[in-house]
């Protein structure tokens, strides 16, 4: 039976591992890193690229959540795993940021000072790289938005006890979907709140000027922090890790299934049966994406958790690509240029080719 690691200063397992870490880094004259994590970290990268390089190449036409197109249907599918997968390994990251000495001061300063600077990128550098245009009064709250606003609120979690902060990731993520019944509308001018916090919208903010949440944040700070919960598995030994990550991944695999099969709550679409198995399948796997229902979220963090042990036990293969991951700040802002830059530009009209981000760096 497994426990949940709980790992002090002067715990051997958690002393050999950061021995081990620091003796690595210090032969490659690099900070301690586990390869498994910058590998998943870009996988994911290039699965959101596949996603957003399709969006270049029409505005109407396709749709990728049909069942009866498979091959499409799941290049869109696939991308479920990015968002969730971010939001967890940044918490992740937090704890291994705290794990070379830092105290929860220092812990919960960086991640303030990152949160803002990842919101003020979303509506600036990111902004500029979907559209082109340097008008600011048609603003998207996407994905780098809600990464930024969750570490803030990580910022204060991160004094409570641990076992807290798992308490609360499993109540944000399993819980969230009971505020569904709530809607921004019927909150008068408290509306806006809503949209951030909850429920997808548009928030107006005068003189014309707009924001269009698509990643409210309540459910990713809950991903965020169970990210950080997680964060003494991923420091004990690579067998230890291994059992845990499999067996963490297996229990909620079977939680999505059983609650996926019920259709009585999570995902606002419930599966239906389709003229093939296949399609039923496909319908089964059919959930939400940006409204973060638990139900998607179950299915990643299952995924995330097996793909990093495999990951894991193959990273000394892989290790130059992992390398190469690491550079995964400049890659995932850089994304959305260069797939702009793509010959699908045309296909798009009302949109403009940066075409000289294809010779830069």
């Amino acid at each position: 039976m497994l426990t949940w690691p709980k790992l002090r200063a002067g715990d051997p397992s958690l002393t050999a591992r950061r021995r081990s870490l620091a003796a690595k880094s210090a032969i490659a004259g690099a900070r301690p890193r586990l390869d498994s994590v910058d590998l998943l970290r870009g996988l994911v990268m290039a699965l959101m690229a596949l996603d957003h390089t399709r969006d270049f190449f029409t505005v109407s036409g396709w749709n990728p959540r049909d069942v009866a197109d498979p091959a499409l249907f799941l290049t869109r599918w696939i991308t479920h795993f990015c968002a969730p997968t971010f939001m967890l390994l940044a918490g992740l990251a937090a704890h291994l940021y705290g794990a070379r000495g830092r105290s929860v001061g220092e812990i919960s300063r960086f991640l303030v000072t990152r949160g803002f600077l990842l919101i003020l990128i979303e509506f600036t550098l990111v902004r500029v790289g979907w559209i082109f245009s340097f008008g600011f009064d048609q603003l998207t709250a996407g994905v780098i938005w809600a990464i930024g606003a969750s570490m803030i609120a990580l910022a204060a979690l991160v004094y409570l006890p641990r076992i807290a902060i798992a308490a609360a990731a499993a109540g944000l993520i399993a819980g969230h979907n009971l505020l569904d019944g709530i809607r921004a509308e019927d909150l008068g001018s408290a509306s806006w709140i809503w949209h951030f916090l909850h429920q997808p919208g548009l928030v107006r903010l005068g003189n014309g000027a707009t924001v269009f949440v698509l990643y409210p944040i309540i459910p990713w700070i809950g991903v965020m922090a169970a990210g950080y919960a997680l964060g003494p598995v991923m420091e004990l030994e690579a067998e230890s890790r291994h059992r845990w990550l499999l067996r963490l991944g297996a229990a909620i695999t079977a939680a999505f299934v059983l609650l996926r099969a019920t259709n009585l709550y999570g995902d606002p679409a419930p599966w239906t049966m389709q003229e093939t198995w296949f399609a039923t399948a496909l319908s089964f796997l059919n959930c939400e994406k940006v409204s973060a229902v638990a139900l998607v979220f179950d299915d990643d963090a299952r995924a995330s958790g097996d793909a990093a042990r495999s990951l894991g036990k193959c990273a000394r293969t892989v290790r130059p690509m992992a390398n190469h991951f690491r550079t995964r700040p400049f890659l995932l802002l850089r994304h959305a240029h260069l797939s702009y830059s793509r010959p699908g530009d045309c296909l798009c009209p009302g949109y403009v080719s940066p075409l000289w981000l294809r010779f830069t760096g």
